[in-house]
């Protein structure tokens, strides 16, 4: 049986890397999704970012995350990577990305709910977040500094 998993590393490392493009994808589009979605509040189009925020969470983001959460693990131990120290930085790094991940999804449900707690401005500046996170997670990934 682990012969037969560690046949499948290649596998599974492709479906990582598929998943991580299409979370990434979405936490990108989200939060712009959020600025557009800020300012139209007391408007009608405001229904209607609520619908789309909703459909991108339900239908690529969490899923997506999830997945990515599942085939990393199972890379990490099928590669046995557990004491490489650049998986501990990048795995700080994903944990960060998904707790704004998490952020996200509470900032659209107050949108929802009527409510803009931020600034335009503090929102376009966390919209950067995302990249400054998979930058970091590519360059531990491809050259392993420690």
């Amino acid at each position: 049986m682990w012969e037969r998993l560690l046949m499948t590393y290649d596998w599974i490392k492709a479906g990582h890397v598929i998943f991580v493009i299409f979370w990434m994808a979405g936490l990108f589009i989200f939060p712009r999704y959020l600025i557009h979605h800020q300012e139209s509040l007391g408007t009608p189009e405001a229904a209607r970012w609520v619908e789309r925020e909703t459909k991108l969470r339900r239908v690529i983001l969490t899923p997506a995350m999830i997945v990515v959460i599942v085939l990393g693990v199972a890379l990490a131990v099928l590669g046995h990577w557990w004491q490489a120290g650049w998986l501990h930085a990048k795995l700080l790094f994903v944990l960060l990305l998904v707790g704004y991940h998490g952020w996200a999804v509470r900032y659209s449900k107050k949108l929802a709910a009527g409510r803009a707690p931020l600034p335009l401005r503090t929102l376009r500046m966390l919209n950067e977040v995302p990249a400054i996170g998979v930058v970091l997670i590519v360059v531990l990934v491809i050259v392993k500094p420690f």
